[in-house]
């Protein structure tokens, strides 16, 4: 493998070009790039700027496509996506019209699905332990509460033994 370090500013716009018409990236991802390859904060800012200048670098672009393909490859909820583009330094402002992408009833659906799938692994396990792993499964993939506790009834099956007493009265129609 060749050595990344220490490459020409005109090298690294090149190379961030060529990476940026294969896939949306976001501008902290390249500028850390730009770091381990040697480059001084103040070519890397140009390096930035010609990017978006051509258009290979766009903001609005890039949260809409990760919104996208977190939600529907890796079944990530509305929560998870906010902070992981949170971190990657995109405005609550940005996220907020990128997660209108995702339709209501799909991501319901999509919620059902993974737990529906979750579900079946619990097969035998009392209503409650199995309420729970979906509790904290479908929090871990970062949907809401309120979503998730709605959606769980539906997916619980008489699998799960489960007297009057132990079904919530928490369930939002």
């Amino acid at each position: 493998m060749a050595n990344n370090k220490n490459i020409s500013p005109e090298n690294a716009l090149n190379r961030l070009a060529a990476l940026c018409s294969r896939s949306e990236q976001a501008e902290s991802d390249l500028r850390s790039k730009l770091r381990t390859w040697g480059i001084a904060d103040t070519d890397a800012d140009a390096i930035i700027d010609r990017l978006y200048d051509l258009r290979f670098l766009d903001r609005e672009r890039y949260t809409r496509a990760f919104v996208r393909d977190k939600f529907r490859f890796e079944g990530w909820g509305k929560i998870k996506i906010t902070f992981q583009l949170r971190q990657k330094g995109f405005d609550a402002c940005l996220i907020e019209d990128a997660l209108t992408e995702i339709a209501d009833e799909e991501y319901s659906e999509r919620l059902t699905q993974l737990l529906a799938t979750k579900a079946r692994s619990l097969h035998g396990k009392e209503y409650l332990q199995a309420k729970a792993s979906l509790v904290r499964f479908a929090a871990s993939r970062g949907f809401e509460p309120a979503l998730i506790y709605k959606i769980i009834p539906k997916v619980l099956t008489q699998d799960h033994d489960c007297d009057a007493d132990c079904q919530d009265s928490y369930i939002d129609d």
